[in-house]
């Protein structure tokens, strides 16, 4: 420590109106403008005189700083040619800025807020949250108040001086906190926008029609922090007019969604524990859960979810939160493509068409049920809740509508197939006019 000079900061030797105020306890120093920057109001009120004289010692506390950082932050005590290289300029300009700001009310901010929000972005860009960095400032602070009060007591500096320091040394803490923190979550702001837009565009790329290969999938995955598994399932989600109005779901990271788009999905791991809370998350979004499929055929996946989900809507499938294609693979097969459903009942069902609609129901339903089972009348008639002599009487019309078509298993076929689908969907007969 300095010893053996003239003190010029005594309080014995500085006039009184020229001595440095201390604010009431409790009461804030006024700051300049808006924003940060309180620890620079209270080092510009400190005489310039204990910078200059403290100046020459900014160098062992930068060493002092570093070593009890790392001491204290594991993640700091990498090798000096590393990481720790960082560390050591850091340490370096905290001090060198505090020193510039003392007795220099003028003096601009620009570097200091800057130099703050560097360090919150690389602790982003590490991989850190930032535990360690507050850390570090906060062992920091107090290695430079126990040298700057050590030095200001060597040198005879005025408690209110020393009591000024220390008020800055912690205001100084507080900020660059502060500051850091901002710099952390712009830094990270901008990497997740930048990372949704390329999810977004994995999945437009996974869900484009001719499919792409697995290769473009995966170098776009890649830069999209996406692990590309096997085989995934593709949810379809309800378009509401009030989504806006509905949370995010909380789904993991390794699922793909999109709510903004012309066709609202998701796509995930084909693995339940992706979707084991799904209902839940979607805060009461209608959603049909594809096929399984290779990751290449995450448009079939989508093709036959939207048609599940159409199917829900108009009342063909039961109206649940969540509906899953593998519970309805005939239905959907079925009802896949309806215009040739239609073209085959008009074809199959012809002898039908000189009935009248009531008789036309009669027979087609017991037609159906006959088909089903291959039962006696007893039987059939039990099914549908009539006497079995109205079966007997029925299957005689149907045997004389139909004739030896009721024989031939191609023409039996035909007629389950579009009396079954008819069934689904609700309708009469499809017949020509």
């Amino acid at each position: 420590m300095v010893t053996g000079v003239e003190i010029p900061l005594r309080r014995d030797a500085q006039p009184r109106a020229a001595r440095p105020a201390v604010p009431p306890a409790g009461r804030p120093v006024p700051l300049p403008g808006k924003g940060f920057h309180r620890a620079h109001a209270l080092w510009s009120r400190i005489p310039r005189e204990f910078g200059e004289r403290f100046r020459p010692l900014a160098e062992p506390l930068a060493r002092d700083m570093v070593e009890e950082i790392r001491q204290a932050v594991p993640d700091y005590a990498q090798p000096l040619e590393a990481y720790g290289r960082v560390v050591v300029e850091a340490v370096r300009f905290a001090i060198t800025s505090c020193l510039d700001n003392i007795g220099n009310a003028a003096l601009p901010q620009d570097r200091w807020s800057d130099f703050c929000h560097y360090l919150g972005r690389q602790e982003f860009t590490e991989g850190r949250n930032m535990d360690c960095l507050q850390t570090a400032a906060r062992v920091g602070g107090r290695v430079a108040w126990r040298h700057m009060s050590a030095f200001g007591q060597t040198i005879g500096v005025p408690s209110d001086v020393i009591c000024l320091a220390a008020e800055a040394i912690f205001a100084y803490v507080d900020e660059m906190s502060a500051m850091a923190i901002e710099g952390f979550t712009e830094a990270h702001a901008r990497a997740a926008g930048a990372l949704e837009r390329r999810r977004r565009r994995l999945l437009e790329l996974m869900l484009a029609e001719p499919a792409v290969s697995a290769q473009a999938i995966g170098s776009l995955a890649s830069v999209a922090r996406w692990r590309v598994p096997e085989r995934v399932t593709v949810v379809a989600l309800e378009f509401r007019t009030d989504q806006h109005e509905h949370p995010t779901p909380l789904l993991d990271d390794e699922v793909l969604l999109d709510l903004e788009g012309e066709h609202p999905c998701l796509v995930a791991p084909a693995d339940d524990k992706h979707l084991r809370d799904l209902e839940t998350e979607l805060s009461g979004r209608r959603a049909a859960v594809g096929p399984i499929v290779p990751v290449t055929e995450a448009a079939v996946s989508l093709r036959w979810a939207g048609r599940a989900l159409g199917l829900v809507q108009r009342g063909v499938l039961a109206d649940r939160p969540v509906t899953w294609c593998r519970d309805h693979l005939a239905t959907l097969w079925l009802l896949s493509d309806e215009f040739l459903i239609a073209e085959l009942a008009r074809r199959s069902l012809a002898p039908l068409a000189a009935l009248t609609p009531k008789q036309r129901a009669r027979l087609a339903e017991t037609l159906l049920t006959w088909l089903r089972t291959r039962g006696s009348a007893p039987e059939i008639a039990a099914a549908l809740s009539v006497h079995p002599q109205t079966i007997r009487y029925r299957m005689h019309q149907l045997q004389s509508l139909f004739g030896d078509r009721l024989e031939r298993p191609d023409c039996r076929l035909e007629m389950e197939i579009a009396l079954r689908a008819q069934s689904l969907l609700g309708t009469g007969p499809a017949l020509p006019d």
